[in-house]
């Protein structure tokens, strides 16, 4: 791996830019070289939240996605937004509870999964993020227990150690849905 450049992308609340900062940390245990860059209107909630994640074996010049080799799109919006921005042979991971329209692209990859009726389902919250994290982590190679454990630890503070585990069950989740 030379650098995977991401974008993950939603509204506000879905948690995209704990995913974003998960994957980071994630890379930064695996001593990677990574950045994390968060952008979101001023809403806290409902308003567009989207994060550029760069994880590289070599130093990262600029923060900035504009084609990245993986979207995350959590809801339409986002799909309609950055799919064309999505290099050829990129990937492309959609929420298809939210999204119910197809990628009109052939030159992707494109993983549809509902993870939003799956975190519902398992009455695992807002963890839809953590779903598609885990099928992400599965589709491009880098799913490691033990840095996802850790990466968890990083992101997670103390305060909400109960929350560790429902997310790496949603990460497991993700990792072995087919579809």
């Amino acid at each position: 791996m030379s650098a995977k450049n991401m974008l993950f992308s939603g509204f506000g609340g879905q948690g995209i830019l704990f995913a974003g900062k998960f994957i980071a940390y994630k890379g930064l245990i695996e001593e990677k070289q990574v950045s994390w860059l968060p952008s979101y209107g001023p809403e806290m909630r409902g308003g567009t939240a989207s994060c550029s994640v760069i994880v590289s074996d070599t130093p990262v010049g600029s923060p900035i996605v504009s084609n990245p080799d993986i979207l995350v799109a959590m809801n339409l919006p986002s799909l309609d937004r950055f799919e064309s921005k999505v290099k050829p042979g990129g990937m492309i991971f959609a929420d298809s509870t939210l999204i119910e329209r197809k990628v009109e692209r052939d030159d992707v990859k494109v993983f549809y999964i509902p993870a939003t009726r799956m975190a519902s389902d398992e009455k695992l919250g807002n963890l839809a993020n953590m779903i598609i994290v885990g099928k992400l982590l599965k589709e491009t190679g880098d799913y490691t227990e033990e840095s996802i454990r850790a990466a968890l630890d990083k992101v997670i503070s103390a305060k909400r150690a109960n929350m560790k585990d429902v997310n790496y069950k949603a990460i497991q989740m993700g990792a072995e849905f087919e579809g």
